[in-house]
C-alpha cells in the first residue's frame, strides 16, 4: 500500500510516517519543506495551497490512500487573520480531494481537532456535541469535516476525522519544532531551562485554578489511532468521526508544576490577559475509538508526556 502524508514533515506527521514505514507501507511526504522526514520515504516539497502542485504529485503517483496533516494551527493567529486560515485548511483539502475523485482514491484521514465543538455545554465531550467553534481555526476544520461527508455521499470517497485535543510529548529524536512555538509544554520547558518569562494567559477561567484546562495525548498514541483508521477503511468502514484524548483534564498551572518537577528548575510566570477563542475547558470523551477500534492509550500520563519533551528538548535545544 502507498500512503501520501501531507504534512509529513511536521511535529505529528514524522513521528506518523516513521510509523507507517515501520508497518511496511510504501510512503510518499508532501510538504512546504523537508524538515526532518525519514529517509526511506518519497519526500516532494510542494505548496499544497497550489492546484497546479497538487494536480502534479498525484498525476506521477498512485496513491491507495492520504493522511492530511498539513495546515494551520493557531487559535491566535486564526483570530487575527481568519483568511488565512480558510484559504489554506479549506483550499488545500479541496485541491487533494478533487484529485482524490479524479484517479479514484477513496481512503482519506483527516486531522481535525476539538476546536470544532466551541465553548462545552458538557464534559467529557462527546462527538455528537453540538459544534459552535469559537474561532477561524476551529471554523475550518469543522468545513473540512462538512465537506468530506459531501464527498462521501456524491463520490463515495470514505473518510475518518480524527479530532484531536492536544498532542504532545515527543518520540525519541521527533517533536515539536513550531515556528513559532504556540503549545504550552514545549513553552513551559524552554522558560524552565533558558530562564525566559513564560507568558501565562488568564487566570480567571471558571476552572479548579483560574486556568485553562485541557486533555493531552502522546503523539505516538495519536498516531496509533491513524493506523488504526487506515486498518478500518480498508476494511470498509463508512465516513465518521472520533475524538482522540484520554478523558484526564489537566490545567495549565498544573502543566507547569510538573515542567518545574521534572526539569527541578523554577519557572519564570508572567500573567498575560486572556487570549481570544480559547475555551476554558476541553476534554475528551473518547469511548467511541476506545469501543470500536480497540484503542488504548500508552503513553499519555502527564509525567511520560513532559519527560519526553524533556529529553527531546535537551537532545536538540540545549
Amino acid at each position: 500500500m502507498h500512503i501520501l502524508v501531507t504534512g509529513g514533515s511536521g511535529f505529528i506527521g514524522s513521528v506518523m510516517v516513521r510509523q507507517l514505514l515501520d508497518k511496511g507501507y510504501e510512503v510518499t511526504v508532501a510538504d512546504i519543506s523537508k524538515g526532518k522526514t525519514d529517509k526511506r520515504a518519497k519526500i516532494i516539497v510542494s505548496d499544497l495551497c497550489s492546484k497546479n502542485s497538487v494536480e502534479g504529485i498525484f498525476s506521477k503517483n498512485r496513491f491507495d490512500a492520504v493522511f492530511h496533516f498539513a495546515g494551520l494551527i493557531s487559535v491566535k493567529e486564526s483570530m487575527e487573520n481568519p483568511g488565512k486560515y480558510f484559504s489554506t485548511n479549506v483550499g488545500m483539502t479541496l485541491n487533494l480531494l478533487s484529485e482524490m475523485v479524479k484517479y479514484k482514491i477513496n481512503k482519506f484521514i483527516f486531522s481535525s481537532t476539538a476546536a470544532v465543538y466551541g465553548e462545552p455545554e458538557k464534559v467529557p465531550i462527546p462527538e455528537d456535541h453540538s459544534k459552535m467553534p469559537t474561532n477561524p481555526y476551529g471554523e475550518s476544520k469543522l468545513t473540512v469535516e462538512k465537506m468530506l461527508n459531501w464527498y462521501d455521499k456524491i463520490h463515495n470517497l470514505k473518510s475518518i476525522s480524527l479530532r484531536y485535543f492536544n498532542a504532545a510529548g515527543a518520540s525519541s529524536d521527533l517533536g515539536e519544532r513550531h515556528i513559532p512555538e504556540t503549545h504550552i509544554i514545549p513553552l513551559a520547558i524552554e522558560a524552565a531551562y533558558s530562564g525566559k518569562q513564560f507568558k501565562l494567559y488568564g487566570n480567571d477561567y471558571p476552572t479548579k485554578d483560574g486556568t485553562c484546562i485541557r486533555d493531552y495525548v502522546h503523539v505516538e498514541d495519536l498516531c496509533e489511532t491513524h493506523l488504526l483508521s487506515l486498518e478500518a477503511l480498508f476494511s470498509g468502514h463508512k465516513t465518521d468521526f472520533y475524538n482522540v484524548g484520554t478523558g484526564n483534564g489537566f490545567s495549565n498551572k498544573e502543566i507547569i508544576k510538573t515542567v518545574e518537577k521534572i526539569t527541578k528548575r523554577k519557572i519564570n510566570i508572567k500573567l498575560e490577559k486572556r487570549r481570544s477563542g480559547d475555551s476554558p475547558i476541553l476534554v475528551a470523551d473518547s469511548s467511541k475509538i476506545k469501543k470500536e477500534f480497540g484503542w488504548k492509550p500508552k503513553f499519555s500520563d502527564l509525567e511520560t508526556i513532559v519527560k519526553s519533551s524533556c529529553d527531546f528538548y535537551k537532545s536538540n535545544f540545549k
